[in-house]
């Protein structure tokens, strides 16, 4: 009999998944969804989000009471934290589950995902730490506590391979859920933006202090940029009811005939850059998107000077951005701190929206990422999982021919 016949040959496989926050609800769902197709009576519990639910998964505590962000807002839940995560460990001894998968969520997961394995139950971890860039330390936790790495970016992967940690890079769901070519009329025509006039999409980024510290510096580019191309559109997404706010605030400032070229959304994001010709936007997951999206960008960060002090001293990479880091290269600027000005931004902006034929390499080059990121990451996750399953199924059964 095949490993996988000794899977479907016992019980209906019963499989606890972990996950933190929205971006681990959407991964979950499709790895749940593809994980029916190769295990249809399979059983999915533990902790997750509406889209999991939706695909048959009981989520026996509400997926908001992981999503914590900020040293602060931590610590003031703590208690309620670790008792959360006992809670779940307590569950996963009793019940026994075939596997068991945390998915993002590091703080949360990697001492659960110790105490599940340490009890028999393989353990796989969907979505690597940070550790390339800081907190090294981790790899050796992960590398007692985890069965299978389960990577987004191809650079992660080759990381725990030269550190003997068994990985699979499964790809991005985000270059499987983008088309290679997205239709920028289509989406002025959308948006109510002009087609004949130039459009430059602003990404303050969706958290508070994001806002606080990019946002006037942002606007303030936009107007340099609207300074020397009159006619140029700037599309300014809002995550959410309290940006839209932060950014009307910073707005306020603005001379009303200057305003004018400024067109604020709610959410719609992608829709945003999609429509654009250059995009400068918070580091973070939006740079991605941007390049899966063929876009000229320049990233730009910046935080409270201590924050910077020390995590300046932290970092292990040379490269902040996903495009570079993913590139393995320094293919869009990354203004940081002190670096990222009015001046410096506006002239890098404005060079890419006026010379645009400079930037039909970069563009190939993007093609070229979104085709290393596009591998049906669902699917290759359910498969991996699948596969070590069978390898635990088939060890539990030489073992007890053994005895």
């Amino acid at each position: 009999m095949s490993d996988q016949g000794l899977i479907q040959a016992n019980k209906p496989l019963r499989i606890v998944i972990v996950a933190g926050e929205l971006s681990g609800d959407i991964l979950g769902a499709g790895l749940i969804r593809e994980l029916k197709k190769l295990h249809p009576t399979a059983e999915f519990f533990g902790i997750g989000g509406p889209r999991m639910q939706e695909e048959g998964f009981v989520s026996h505590w509400p997926m908001d009471r992981l999503s914590v962000m900020g040293f602060v807002e931590v610590f003031g839940r703590l208690r309620e934290l670790l008792n959360l995560r006992k809670e779940v460990r307590d569950f996963c001894l009793q019940e026994k589950p075939d596997l068991f998968v945390g998915i993002d969520a590091p703080d949360f997961n990697l001492t659960l995902e110790g105490w599940v394995h340490d009890a028999g139950i393989p353990v796989a971890h969907y979505v690597s730490p940070s550790v390339w860039a800081w907190k090294q330390g981790r790899l050796k936790k992960i590398a007692r506590c985890v069965d299978h790495m389960l990577t987004l970016l191809p650079f992660e992967a080759d990381f725990y391979h030269r550190r003997n940690i068994p990985v699979t890079f499964v790809g991005h769901p985000l270059a499987d859920e983008l088309p290679m070519d997205v239709d920028q009329n289509a989406c002025r025509d959308q948006l109510g933006l002009s087609k004949e006039h130039s459009v430059l999409a602003v990404l303050p980024g969706s958290r508070s202090s994001e806002v606080k510290y990019l946002g006037q510096t942002f606007i303030d580019t936009a107007l340099r940029c609207c300074e020397v191309m009159p006619e140029l559109q700037v599309a300014i997404p809002c995550a959410n009811a309290l940006r839209r706010q932060q950014i009307e605030d910073q707005l306020a400032v603005v001379k009303p005939e200057l305003r004018q070229c400024f067109h604020l959304f709610d959410g719609m994001s992608r829709e945003v850059m999609s429509a654009s010709d250059a995009v400068l936007l918070a580091s973070g997951t939006a740079a991605l998107e941007a390049m899966l999206l063929k876009k000229p960008m320049v990233v730009a960060y910046k935080m409270a000077w201590l924050s910077h002090a020390i995590i300046s001293r932290m970092i292990k990479v040379d490269h902040i951005s996903l495009p570079n880091l993913i590139a393995g290269e320094a293919l869009v600027p990354e203004m940081i701190q002190d670096k990222a000005t009015v001046g410096s931004l506006s002239d890098l902006l404005l060079d890419r929206l006026q010379n645009p034929d400079n930037y039909r390499g970069l563009v190939e080059r993007f093609y070229q990422l979104h085709h290393k990121l596009k591998r049906e990451a669902s699917q290759v996750a359910a498969k991996t999982l699948s596969e070590l399953m069978a390898q635990q199924a088939h060890s539990d059964t030489s073992a007890e021919h053994k005895h």
